[in-house]
């Protein structure tokens, strides 16, 4: 029985006869990718928050929040929704959205719907520490992402 890439096992020989040394040639390459990716993400993880955290402070979770939020067509996200966008647990995102309307950043509002749901609205205070947080967040990721990166982010927007 054929059998798919997508349903192939990453032992399982390639078709066409490939040999052993080729599945393992191909196993570094991926390996050396994942470990170049790893880098790249904590090396740029690491300038964000020192670099956003001094110059606005705001961390790297916070910054993704004002940007979800600033991006939307209404600067406003329900919570649940904002909380996957981001990657946050619903408490991890709740402990940051109180810390951001603390400062006057966002503000929590209901769901006019549902009386259970929540949106996290961006405010003007949020919006200026955002445009103003963007060219530091751009520079820090153009200058340390790999150049391989951002040539195929460029291509896909072309």
């Amino acid at each position: 029985m054929a059998t798919s890439s997508a349903a192939r096992t990453p032992l399982e020989p390639l078709p066409g006869g490939t040999e052993e040394s080729e599945l393992r040639d191909r196993d570094e390459a991926v390996k050396a990718a994942w470990h170049a990716l790893i880098s790249a993400k904590v090396a740029s993880w690491n300038a964000l928050e020192r670099e956003l955290g001094e110059s606005h402070g705001l961390g790297v979770s916070d910054f993704e929040v004002l940007e979800r939020l600033a991006e939307s067509e209404e600067r406003k996200f329900r919570a649940q929704d904002l909380a996957e966008a981001v990657h946050l647990s619903q408490s991890a995102l709740s402990r940051l959205v109180d810390r951001l309307a603390r400062h006057g950043l966002v503000e929590r509002c209901g769901c006019e719907g549902d009386r259970r749901g929540v949106y996290v609205v961006l405010t003007e205070a949020g919006e200026r520490r955002h445009t103003e947080a963007v060219p530091t967040h751009r520079g820090i990721l153009a200058r340390m992402l790999p150049p391989s990166m951002l040539t195929t982010a460029n291509n896909r927007l072309g």
